[in-house]
């Protein structure tokens, strides 16, 4: 029994709560902002989700230990390019450790400088409200200043495996 919540303290197995959490299935997309020393920097993601509409906010989580969570968290603004279909390399590229990510990339410089990938599905210029503690990550709430949206099919991601959002 937790003494603090009167409930009783459960066990969750990281590795079994990963594979339920698989079961739902989620957009891909990279985030994106500068380094204090105004490098274009990003980082796949799959934990985005619309707040509000009025005022238009987003929000989307990056682990504590991420190397670049202190740039996120010092720079104004950031930007959520959701992946096409096509563009499963550039998930796999901003999931990897491979440092000069934006090498031979093409991208345009958005609100804030924030760089906005060329061809996704969708992108939203952002800047940053608030960033929450959330357990092992950091919640990045952020308004949407801009946005763009094509009639690309978006990637998906679950049980573990990338593939095109199915439509109808």
């Amino acid at each position: 029994m937790n003494a603090m919540t009167g409930t009783k303290d459960f066990a969750i197995d990281p590795k079994a709560l990963r594979q339920t959490l698989a079961c739902f299935p989620t957009g891909v997309a990279i985030a994106t902002t500068r380094s204090r020393t105004d490098e274009p920097i990003g980082v796949t993601i799959s934990s985005f989700n619309s707040v509000s509409m009025d005022p238009p906010l987003v929000l989307w989580s990056l682990a504590r230990k991420a190397g670049s969570l202190a740039e996120y968290k010092a720079h104004p603004g950031f930007a959520i390019n959701i992946l096409s279909h096509e563009q499963a390399d550039l998930c796999r590229l901003f999931a990897s450790t491979e440092r000069d990510r934006f090498s031979g990339l093409e991208w345009v410089e958005g609100v804030h400088g924030v760089p906005c990938l060329k061809d996704c599905a969708a992108t939203l210029e952002c800047e940053t409200q608030a960033v929450h503690e959330g357990g092992d990550h950091e919640i990045f709430i952020g308004r949407v200043l801009a946005h763009m949206n094509s009639d690309k099919t978006p990637l998906a991601f679950g049980k573990g495996q990338l593939g095109a959002f199915a439509v109808g």
